[in-house]
């Protein structure tokens, strides 16, 4: 996709949306890609319309805003007082300024000595674009503007309303000097019983019986300002690094208290990880509809969102991050968006590292890119901007953050925290890009990064491991493995440090990593005792394409792929709820399962309903893993759900791609799950309540045959490998 090269709303992309996590609990929300995916088609519409970019970000001069904003949410208006201070860079600037503003409100400027003029025509944008021409040698003008903010109703940066207030600069609420970044103090008037939150430093001026006064001031430079609004129950205190801030639509001191001391936990951790917390505080604040949103010192939850119990560990922690990447240090968009994969690395991932869980989430993240990233639509690490679609997301996201692992088990723990403190350090409240972040890890770590970065960040693509060959054999120092390792990916071999494993007869387990920088290296490694099992890889340390035995069945490997075929109940009465079930999940073609002899080859397929003749197909290839599939109950995870009370759903391989089976005895709850399926791709197995539609049961089917791991011996009892320790990186301290 291309993208403007100048961007007058740069940080919409970083924070317009919300985590997989977030989604799969809130059917009924607008993704993150989504979002995003709006985003740029309006900055599209927008693109020759926009002056020069200034040669480097970090030149950009910073405007001074001092807002008087008046909201009625009845009516849907506000009225805006808009003081601004110009930089030495932009007075007298030839030609004069070109701002954006909403289209709708009427605007003038109050200094005698300045002009305005609009330049295009108002029936072609809800953003019209303006030029400001000053008087010689003056730094301050002011413009004053009223009404109702005109915007694409499919949009979501411009709601006055009556049940809450959200405002972005992509609305066009304030005006906005392309190749600038802004300082502002704010004064928002509401009605009574009415709060505004915005970033920064917030005060209340005044809460009286007619109308309430609000003050935000941020003085560190800012992408772009935010202001939500409504009537919230508001919970504060006082934290080691900064305040903790609560608003919630609803009066829930126990829900508060629970936010209240994780964002005390959280920026506590990473302040001492990454560098000193960036804002004045960290609020969570209460939407009125469903979002995961996260803006520079606060985070927009919906309803149904804030109340899930797994997001004050999962997403939570994600949104606080991003204040030091994203919005602490911002991104440089036209090198790259590395602000996405390195908070998921340092809280998503660090999350599940620290739970003992970092193996499987880096396989999870793997497994993703496989899915849904085919050769058509991969594209490099570099032209990342933000997640529209499972595909954007895989290579941004996840094979960023595998990037960042990569880095760190190169560098080693503390090596790898100090370059980012480094770089926070050196960037903070800048633009900056991968370049900036590289030359921050080598200043600490001595070594010459360029070609790491460069096979990972500009080329596209991923390795592709295969063994042969591989034997013990007996020597005086004890035993050697030997054999071959084969990059088969087209294309030159990347340069990779492999780790290698072995388990021992007598029950230990050996470590080695293997420098690779050919399409085949020899292997010949000295190990203590007699091998009996050798593992390339065995913790997913490496961003590459899995092999489909490395990995369970998973939805993800039917909802990652365009079109598929869906075998059809020809004696239910369901069949054409199942019908308009398979068309949300992006099936193109429909067989009824008594015209068909044989499962079709070469697409996904979905066996659909109870009384699918195909439905014992299924069963069989899950025989190991202990399915059973009979008229009125399936057995999965060795517990019995029955036909009327649950609805099922198993993913399984067979004809050389993707199967699923889904059971479900109710066209209200197969709705629900046209709905919620998406968000579930890394799951092998569901169930789900007829009644409710609450998820009752997920995991991963756990037999692999990894084309990595050669048995040399007897299969032995030993336990499940462990994890590297977890918890290195928090115990890299300043």
């Amino acid at each position: 996709m291309l993208i403007p090269k100048t961007d007058p709303y740069p940080s919409f992309r970083r924070r317009a949306g919300c985590s997989e996590r977030i989604a799969a609990g809130m059917s009924a929300a607008p993704s993150r890609h989504r979002l995003a995916s709006r985003s740029v088609r309006r900055l599209a519409t927008l693109a020759g319309l926009l002056l020069p970019a200034l040669a480097h970000a970090a030149s950009e001069p910073v405007i001074r805003h001092a807002l008087d904003l008046k909201l009625d949410p009845e009516r849907g208006t506000l009225e805006v007082r808009d003081r601004i201070v110009l930089p030495e860079p932009l007075v007298d600037a030839p030609g004069g300024l070109t701002f954006f503003l909403n289209a709708s409100p009427s605007v003038r400027v109050e200094e005698p000595g300045a002009r305005l003029l609009r330049l295009n025509p108002a029936e072609h944008t809800d953003i019209a674009r303006y030029r400001l021409t000053l008087a010689p040698a003056q730094h301050q003008v002011t413009l004053r503007y009223a009404g109702t903010l005109r915007h694409d109703h499919d949009f979501t940066a411009a709601h006055v309303t009556a049940e809450g207030v959200y405002l972005d600069g992509t609305g066009g609420w304030y005006a906005r000097f392309p190749g600038t970044r802004l300082e502002v103090t704010l004064e928002v008037e509401l009605p009574p019983g009415w709060s505004a939150v915005s970033q920064g430093r917030g005060e209340i001026i005044a809460d009286g019986a007619h109308s309430s006064r609000f003050r935000w001031v941020e003085t560190q430079p800012q992408d772009d300002l935010y202001v939500v609004a409504g009537r919230w129950h508001r919970f504060s205190r006082e934290g080691e690094f900064t305040r903790a801030e609560v608003y919630l639509r609803t009066q829930d001191p126990s829900l508060a208290e629970r936010y209240l001391a994780a964002t005390e936990r959280y920026v506590a951790l990473y302040s001492r990880l990454l560098g000193p917390y960036p804002y004045a505080k960290f609020a969570l604040v209460e939407n009125f509809w469903e979002t995961g949103l996260g803006m520079p010192s606060f985070t927009l939850l919906g309803p149904r969102v804030i109340r899930l119990p797994f997001i004050l560990d999962t997403a939570y922690p994600h949104e606080i991050v991003h204040n030091w990447w994203g919005n602490g240090v911002s991104v440089d968009i036209e090198r790259g968006n590395w602000s996405e994969g390195l908070t998921a690395y340092l809280a998503d991932h660090l999350m599940r590292e620290l739970a003992g869980e970092g193996a499987r989430y880096r396989r999870d993240a793997l497994q993703k890119y496989r899915n849904y990233v085919d050769e058509d639509e991969d594209f490099a690490l570099r032209h990342f901007t933000a997640k529209h679609g499972h595909a954007s997301g895989a290579v941004g996201y996840n094979k960023a953050l595998m990037f960042f692992h990569m880095l760190r088990r190169r560098l080693g723990d503390c090596t790898f925290v100090d370059g980012l403190r480094r770089f926070y350090r050196e960037h903070r409240f800048e633009r900056a890009s991968y370049e900036d972040l590289r030359r921050a890890l080598e200043s600490v770590s001595g070594q010459d990064l360029e070609s790491e970065f460069s096979q990972w960040v500009d080329r596209v693509g991923a390795p592709r491991l295969d063994l042969d060959g591989v034997v013990a054999v007996a020597a005086a120092d004890g035993f050697h493995i030997r054999g071959r390792l084969r990059q088969t990916q087209a294309g030159p071999a990347y340069r990779l440090r492999v780790p290698v494993t072995a388990q021992l007869a007598d029950g230990g387990r050996w470590r080695a990593d293997l420098e690779m920088s050919g399409k085949v290296t020899a292997i010949d490694l000295a190990v203590p005792g007699r091998p009996v099992k050798v593992t390339v890889d065995p913790e997913f340390d490496l961003f590459r394409e899995l092999a489909l035995e490395e990995i369970p069945p998973t939805l993800g490997e039917l909802l990652g792929r365009d079109g598929g075929v869906a075998i059809l109940p020809a004696d239910s009465g369901l069949r054409e709820a199942y019908r308009l079930l398979a068309i949300r999940l992006g099936v193109d073609r429909f067989e009824l399962d008594r015209g068909l002899e044989s499962l079709p080859s070469g697409r996904p397929v979905w066996v659909l309903g109870w009384e699918n003749r195909f439905r014992g197909k299924v069963a069989s290839t899950l025989e190991r893993e202990g399915v059973q599939l009979a008229d009125r109950t399936a057995r999965v995870a060795g517990e019995p759900h029955a036909r009327a009370e649950h609805c099922t759903v198993l993913a399984s391989r067979a004809t050389g791609t993707g199967l699923a089976w889904i059971g479900c005895e109710s066209e209200t709850a197969l709705e629900g799950l046209a709905r919620k399926l998406p968000h579930y791709g890394k799951y092998s197995y569901l169930t789900f309540g007829v009644e409710d539609t609450v998820n009752r049961l997920k995991g991963s089917w756990t037999r692999i045959d990894s084309p990595l791991e050669v048995q040399l011996g007897p299969e032995l009892a030993f336990s499940p490998p462990g994890e590297t320790p977890p918890a290195t990186l928090t115990r890299c301290r300043p």
